[in-house]
Parts: structure tokens; C-alpha cells; sequence
């Protein structure tokens, strides 16, 4: 496995690089604005390909790298599910899973620092954001921050975890780099409480000057997304009505870019073809199923759709560089089709009006077809 810990000393705030190393994907945390030219040359130095960038949260004290990412190296932005960030392409609640290639990092719904706070597991090492520092917690006072709710998320999830699990936190000031479970509850200051009101008493009475940069750094990271407006006014963006009508005259094909965790946990619209997003390339590529579907309906489109529309937005772009201009996407995403009504599919999907049973694999290039007779 290849593990960075990488630091910016103008915020204080650590980035993580992992990545499994067989096939070269890699996934990023918590990435800091100034420093996507050192990501970007360490991933070309290991051979690596990112493909998930994830930010613990919306941060007050630096500006995040998300956006800079997708746009230079086309990975999918992840956060949690409560963020207002406009840039997530791929949102997560308590429970998931966020996988890359060999990579599976759990993830921890832990609100406190602010309502969209996470920290992500992988194996024994616990990427815990701005909730579990070393030595300290992530201050409540902000971004509907609630000491109660960290307590809860401290105490009674991590806490929890295996006494050996290894803490990464987001931010450190004293030159620690990590600190374990067993650590942290013996030696944590903040953790020798007997009750939740005897740390929120101590979290209140804090008192803590603003970060200097939370002005500028929070509305930066909440609108750093692509602007879907501007393919609506090229034609390649279209509404919800617009997909229902082109669909019931049969002139998409309906393309959905989503994980098979997002569809088994929120469902597909009838008639999609999964070609999950990191595996779009070589489909859109000559040989690859989208270009043969595209010679085979050449009076059809591509529509693609994903769950917010970030995701399609660059389905449409990268379509477009290799010469396909009968392409559009969804605005929105799957979040805007369930808000106006759209139907969602039965377990199998429905495909020229037989039921077909397969999905593009993420790692082959040329998936066959495998066409079923219609139920009675």
C-alpha cells in the first residue's frame, strides 16, 4: 500500500494519499488549495490515478482543493451527505462504504465540530478530520458545531473502535503526526469528562478567536462546483421533463455514471445503462459500448446522469474530446429526477422493453450484451 501524510504549515492541516498500488488508483483527503500542484507531481512521480477526492467536512481554515482536482485529473468529489458544498459529485452517509480499487474506507457520520463532520476508516487507521485531534477536539462553536453532538460522535462511536487503531486527524500545531484509540482516552484532556454536560461545559467555555481565514475559506469551498447553467444554455444540460419526454420517445440512450453502492442504495431510473464513471473512457473510446451504441442509434443521444449532476457534467466534456457531439446530461442528477416525481426501477432494469442483466464492468472494455426474453 502507498500512504502520504502531507502537510500545509500555513493551515496546519494534514492530506492523505492512499492508494493500494496494483492498478495505480488512488484516493486523496482532505486536500488543500495551495498544494494541488505537489499532490498532482507526487502522483505522477508513484504512477497513480486519482480517482476520489474527499473533504472530512466544510472548511473554515483553508480553502479545499476539490474543485482544482476534479477539473485537472476528472476525479469524483466526495462528502457527506449533509454538506452544502455545491462541488460533491458523490455524497455519503453513515454506513457507506467509499471504495477504489482494493481500497474500502467505512464511513463514520461524527456531527459535533460542525453538522457535515466525518471521519473515514480504513482497516486500522482512522482518518478523523477536524472531530478527534491529538490531544484535542475539534472546536463546536460554528457551522451549527454542537458539543453535545461531538460528544456522542467521540464517545460513542470512536471511542469504540479497537484500542490499537491508528488516528490520522485533519490538523495538528504541536508536530504530532498520529496517536492511537488508547492514546486518546487516556491522554486527551479533553476526553477526562465523567458526562456529556461536563464536556459540553468545557467545550463552551472555550472561547476561541474565529479561524483567520474562515471569511474567505467557507463561501470559496461552498461554490466550487461545475456550473451545469452553462451546458443548459449550450443544450447539453436538460431538465427532468425534457429527460421524461426523450425517453418516452426513445431518443437516449440513458446512461447511468454511479457506483453499484449509490444504485443498490438509491435506486436507477428504468432503462439505464450502468457505465460506472471511472471506467467511461475506454467506453466512449473507439471499440468501447457507448461509441457502438451511438453508430448503432445514430439518431439518438447519449444522455448521461449521476446523483447531482457533476459527474455527467464531465461525462458530457470527456464525450465531446473524443468527437461524440450527440451528448447531454441530466441537470441535477438523480436528487432533482426523485424531487419532480421520477420513477425509479424494479431490481432488474428494463432496456428496449426486455429485461437485460448486465452492467459495463468497471475493468473490461468491450462487455458483451446479454438480452433475456421478456417475462410473461
Amino acid at each position: 500500500m502507498i500512504f502520504r501524510q502531507l502537510f500545509d504549515s500555513e493551515s496546519s492541516t494534514y492530506t492523505y494519499l492512499i492508494s493500494s498500488r496494483w492498478g495505480g488508483e488512488a484516493v486523496i483527503i482532505d486536500p488543500v488549495l495551495e498544494r494541488v500542484d505537489q499532490y498532482l507531481q507526487l502522483l505522477d512521480e508513484l504512477g497513480l490515478t486519482l480517482v476520489k477526492a474527499i473533504d472530512t467536512h466544510l472548511h473554515a481554515d483553508h480553502k479545499s482543493g476539490l474543485g482544482v482536482l476534479r477539473d485537472r485529473t476528472k476525479c469524483i468529489t466526495v462528502m457527506g451527505e449533509q454538506s452544502r458544498a455545491d462541488v460533491v459529485a458523490q455524497r455519503v452517509s453513515d454506513g457507506d462504504v467509499i471504495t477504489a480499487e482494493g481500497l474500502r474506507l467505512e464511513v463514520i457520520y461524527t456531527p459535533g465540530h460542525t453538522d457535515d463532520s466525518y471521519c473515514f476508516r480504513l482497516g486500522n487507521r482512522l482518518f478523523t478530520g477536524d472531530t478527534l485531534l491529538i490531544r484535542r477536539t475539534g472546536r463546536t462553536d460554528f457551522q451549527n458545531g454542537d458539543p453535545w453532538a461531538q460528544y456522542d460522535s467521540i464517545f460513542n462511536k470512536l471511542l469504540l473502535l479497537p484500542d490499537e487503531t491508528l488516528i490520522y486527524p485533519g490538523h495538528d500545531y504541536d508536530g504530532n503526526t498520529a496517536s492511537t484509540i488508547r492514546e486518546e482516552r487516556q491522554f486527551n484532556p479533553r476526553l477526562q469528562v465523567n458526562s456529556a454536560d461536563e464536556y459540553v461545559e468545557l467545550m463552551n467555555s472555550l472561547r476561541l478567536p474565529n479561524p483567520r481565514m474562515m471569511d474567505i475559506a467557507v463561501p470559496s469551498n461552498l461554490n466550487i462546483g461545475l456550473s451545469q447553467q452553462a451546458l443548459e444554455a449550450r443544450g447539453l444540460g436538460i431538465s427532468v421533463a425534457e429527460a421524461r419526454k426523450s425517453l418516452e420517445q426513445e431518443q437516449v440512450w440513458l446512461i447511468d455514471l454511479r457506483d453499484s453502492a449509490e444504485r443498490q442504495r438509491h435506486g436507477w431510473i428504468p432503462g439505464s445503462i450502468h457505465v460506472p464513471y471511472p471506467s467511461l473512457t475506454p467506453h466512449l473510446n473507439k471499440g468501447g459500448i457507448l461509441r457502438e451504441l451511438m453508430a448503432a442509434g445514430n439518431s439518438k443521444r447519449l444522455l448521461f446522469y449521476c446523483a447531482y449532476g457533476e459527474r455527467s457534467a464531465m461525462a458530457v466534456e470527456a464525450a465531446q474530446r473524443v468527437g461524440l457531439s450527440k451528448v447531454c446530461h441530466l441537470s441535477g442528477g438523480l436528487d432533482r429526477w426523485k424531487k419532480q416525481g421520477g420513477s425509479l426501477s424494479d431490481p432488474e432494469m428494463q432496456y428496449f422493453g426486455e429485461t437485460v442483466n448486465w452492467r459495463v464492468p468497471e475493468r473490461q472494455s468491450k462487455p458483451p450484451i446479454r438480452l433475456r426474453e421478456p417475462k410473461p
